[in-house]
C-alpha cells in the first residue's frame, strides 16, 4: 500500500512537468509556423528581375494551370497504358425470372437460365490490340502529353519575357521621372535668375517668358512621368499580388554600365523554341488519329476467363469457370472510319506545313533579335556621349547668359536638350536590356 502511494505522489508530481512540456509546445509551434511561412514570404529588401520571375511563378498564372494541364497529360498516358493490362473485376448478381402462369416450374423468359439465377463471378478480360487500337490511343495520349508539356515550356518563358518587360519598363519610368524633377528644380532655379535679373532691369520680359515656359514644359513632363512610373508599378506588382500600389523596391539601376553582349556560336539556335516540339506533338496525335480510325477497320481480338458459380442455387458445389474469345471484324461503314483517317492525315500534314513556315518566321525573328542587341549596345556609347555634351552645352549656355553674352533662349534650349539627352540615356540601356530579353526567347532559351 505505501509503494502504491508513493507512485501515486510521483504522478502527482509529474503533472507540473507535463502541462509545462504542453505550455512549451503550444508557444513554439506558433513560432515554427511563422518562420517557416516567413521563409516562403519575399524579403522586403530590392528585388532582382529574377525575384521577380519567382514571384510571378509562384502566384497564380498561367504557369500553374499549364502545369495542372501538364500533369494530366502524364495521368492520360498512365492510363492508356492500363489498357493493355489485364481488366480484372468481381460481379455478384441475383436475377429473378416469374413462371408461367399454367406452370409454375418453368420460367417465363427463356433468354434467362431459370427461375432463381446466382452468380458470384471473377473476371479478367484482356484486349488482344490486333486492330492497333490501344497503340493509337496510347499515341494520343502521348501526344496530348507532350502539347501539354510544350504549353508549359512556352507559357513559362512567356512570363518570364512579361515580367522582364514590367521590370526594364518600371526601372526606365522611374530614372525618366527621377530625371523630369531634376529638370524642373533646374528650370525653376534658371526661371528665379532671371525673375531677379529682370527686377534689376537685367533682363527683359521675353527672356522671363521663355524662362517660363520652358518650367511649365518641364513641370508638364514631370507629372506625365511620375504617372507613368505609379502604372508601370502597378503593371509589375499586378504579376504577383493584389497590391500594387506599394512601390516596389528594385535591385538593378540603369546608371551602371551594362555588360557586352555575348552571342553563342549555335547553328539555327531557334530550333530549341519550344513551338517547334509543340508542332511535332501536334503532328503526332494526328497521326495516332488517323491509326484509330485505321484499328476501326481491321478485327479486334478481346478474350474473357470467368471463374466462380453461376447456378439457380446458392452453392459453391456449382462452380466452374468459362473461357470466351470475341472477334469482331467490321464489314462496311459507308467510308465513314476511311474518310476520317484522311482528314486526320490532311491535318498532320498541315502541322508539318506550320513547322516549315515557323522555321522561316523565327529565323527571322532570330536574326532581329540578334541585330537589335547589336544596335542598341552601340547607341549606349553613342547616348553617353550625348548626355555629357548637352550638360556640358547646359553648363556653358548658363554661363553665357550670366555673363550678359548669351541669350535665354539657348539655356531654354540647353534644357531641352539635355533631358531629351537623359531619356535617351536611359532609354538606350533599358532598350539594350529589353533587346536582351527578346533575344533569349528568339533562340529557344
Amino acid at each position: 500500500m505505501a509503494h502504491n502511494r508513493c507512485l501515486r505522489c510521483k504522478s502527482r508530481a509529474d503533472l507540473p512537468l507535463r502541462w509545462s512540456f504542453l505550455a512549451w509546445f503550444l508557444v513554439i509551434l506558433p513560432a515554427f509556423v511563422s518562420s517557416a511561412i516567413a521563409q516562403q514570404t519575399p524579403s522586403s529588401g530590392p528585388l532582382t528581375l529574377n525575384q521577380c520571375i519567382a514571384l510571378a511563378k509562384a502566384a497564380p498564372s498561367t504557369v500553374k494551370r499549364a502545369k495542372l494541364a501538364a500533369e494530366a497529360g502524364r495521368l492520360g498516358t498512365r492510363s492508356a497504358i492500363g489498357s493493355f493490362l489485364p481488366q480484372l473485376s468481381i460481379s455478384n448478381t441475383f436475377t429473378y425470372n416469374s413462371p408461367l402462369l399454367y406452370d409454375r416450374r418453368t420460367f417465363s423468359f427463356v433468354a434467362l437460365n431459370g427461375i432463381h439465377e446466382y452468380a458470384s463471378l471473377g473476371t479478367a478480360t484482356l484486349d488482344v490490340d490486333t486492330s492497333g487500337r490501344l497503340l493509337s490511343q496510347l499515341g494520343r495520349a502521348r501526344a496530348n502529353q507532350r502539347i501539354a508539356e510544350a504549353n508549359l515550356a512556352i507559357s513559362g518563358r512567356d512570363l518570364e519575357r512579361s515580367v522582364a518587360q514590367a521590370y526594364y519598363h518600371l526601372l526606365l519610368a522611374r530614372h525618366l521621372a527621377a530625371a523630369a524633377h531634376a529638370n524642373l528644380d533646374t528650370a525653376r532655379n534658371f526661371e528665379s535668375i532671371v525673375q531677379k535679373l529682370v527686377n534689376g532691369e537685367e533682363a527683359s520680359r521675353a527672356d522671363l517668358n521663355k524662362a517660363t515656359l520652358e518650367t511649365s514644359l518641364m513641370e508638364r513632363t514631370a507629372l506625365s512621368s511620375d504617372l507613368e512610373a505609379e502604372m508601370a508599378n502597378h503593371d509589375l506588382a499586378s504579376y504577383w499580388t493584389n497590391d500594387v500600389t506599394t512601390p516596389l523596391t528594385l535591385a538593378e539601376d540603369l546608371n551602371a554600365e551594362p555588360a557586352a553582349p555575348l552571342h553563342a556560336m549555335l547553328d539555327k539556335p531557334f530550333l530549341k523554341r519550344p513551338e517547334f516540339r509543340l508542332l511535332d506533338a501536334q503532328a503526332y496525335g494526328f497521326r495516332a488519329d488517323a491509326r484509330q480510325s485505321l484499328s476501326r477497320m481491321l478485327p479486334q481480338l478481346s478474350a474473357t476467363f470467368q471463374y466462380g458459380i453461376d447456378s439457380n442455387r446458392v452453392t459453391w458445389r456449382d462452380r466452374g469457370y468459362a473461357g470466351i474469345v470475341h472477334l469482331e471484324i467490321p464489314v462496311f461503314d459507308w467510308l465513314r472510319n476511311r474518310s476520317e483517317q484522311r482528314s486526320f492525315q490532311l491535318q498532320a500534314k498541315q502541322a508539318e506545313i506550320d513547322k516549315a513556315i515557323a522555321q522561316r518566321t523565327y529565323s527571322k525573328e532570330y536574326q532581329d533579335a540578334l541585330a537589335s542587341v547589336n544596335a542598341n549596345y552601340a547607341q549606349i556609347a553613342v547616348a553617353d556621349r550625348e548626355l555629357k555634351a548637352a550638360e556640358e552645352n547646359l553648363r556653358l549656355s548658363k554661363l553665357r547668359f550670366q555673363a550678359g553674352e548669351g541669350l535665354a533662349l539657348d539655356v531654354v534650349s540647353a534644357q531641352t536638350s539635355f533631358a531629351q539627352a537623359q531619356i535617351d540615356f536611359y532609354s538606350a540601356r533599358a532598350n539594350y536590356l529589353n533587346a536582351q530579353s527578346a533575344l533569349k526567347v528568339a533562340s529557344g532559351q
